[in-house]
């Protein structure tokens, strides 16, 4: 071999290795594409924020993670669920019977987990001088044997009552532990978003409404509730939902199909450890600890 062909040689070992390293770069960049895990969840609005929260903060610490949260109501997430189109529900509320029979006619084996509480605020236009009402004048309210705030201690205005639509969890929850499980009033005005009611509210000197405590805010005022016919009163708030002396208050959950635990658990499990709690914390709700 000639000293030339010899330094074309050894020039060409370099060149090789380069192209060799560039070819597995590319093929690492192409398997961390193909390994990103899509995740979509689905329901509850007042979950939405809690959701959206954990799910910014999930996909800062995993790269690979891409997160898709969107509202609608409990009833919808679940029956995305049931139709395979999001990977966890967002809920306000248990399963429903007629709910559990879907999953169970499709063989898809649901498992529920609480990642927080809350406490469900009444709230009032700041106008209205109002402060205090008893589970049965919400009771009545709600399905319209009170129409004026005259009647329970306020001015003499008309009440006009706001509530969530009935595919929301938090309808259903203020149905079965406000109204004894009595129907609402055909006069009650559905909203189609926990947002849209703190918005009317807020405009609206005669109304009253129900939210999660995480959608308070300044344009409205929260009533104390009474659940022994007005011996005591007590103001919706973090403690008091902790301690339980709230009245009005509720588990909230991630639901997701079992069969798909592997797919969403890094996320459940994100959302149940101290980090998500503190999440819990900061959005409003009620950390599990």
């Amino acid at each position: 071999m000639s000293l030339n062909q010899k330094m074309i040689t050894i020039l060409l070992f370099p060149l090789i290795g380069l192209m060799s390293c560039g070819n597995e770069k590319k093929e690492t960049a192409e398997t961390k594409q193909v390994q990103k895990v899509v995740i979509t969840l689905k329901g509850s609005d007042t979950v939405l924020p809690l959701g959206q929260k954990e799910a910014e903060d999930f996909m800062k610490k995993d790269s690979t993670a891409s997160i898709t949260v969107v509202g609608g109501g409990s009833g919808v997430g679940i029956t995305a669920l049931a139709d395979g189109t999001t990977d966890i529900a967002m809920a306000s509320r248990d399963l429903k019977t007629d709910e559990k029979l879907k999953f169970t006619e499709a063989k898809k084996d649901i498992q529920q987990i609480t990642i927080a509480f809350d406490a469900l605020s009444v709230i009032v236009n700041p106008e209205n001088k109002v402060m205090q009402l008893t589970r049965e004048q919400l009771e009545k309210i709600y399905t319209g044997e009170i129409t004026n705030w005259k009647d329970v201690g306020g001015a003499n205005e008309k009440i006009v009552a706001y509530s969530r639509e009935s595919s929301s969890g938090t309808y259903e929850f203020f149905k079965d532990h406000v109204l004894s499980k009595k129907n609402y009033a055909t006069t009650v005005l559905s909203m189609p978003a926990t947002g849209a009611i703190v918005q009317s509210v807020s405009q609206t000197k005669g109304a009253i409404g129900y939210v999660g405590l995480a959608y308070e805010s300044i344009g409205v005022k929260s009533l104390s509730v009474s659940y022994d016919q007005g011996k005591t009163y007590v103001a919706p708030s973090v403690s008091a939902a902790k301690d339980k002396s709230y009245p009005i208050s509720r588990p909230l959950y991630y639901m997701y199909e079992i069969g798909a635990a592997s797919k969403v658990k890094a996320f459940i499990d994100f959302a149940l450890s101290d980090e998500g709690q503190k999440i819990v914390a900061e959005i409003g709700y009620v950390p599990l600890k």
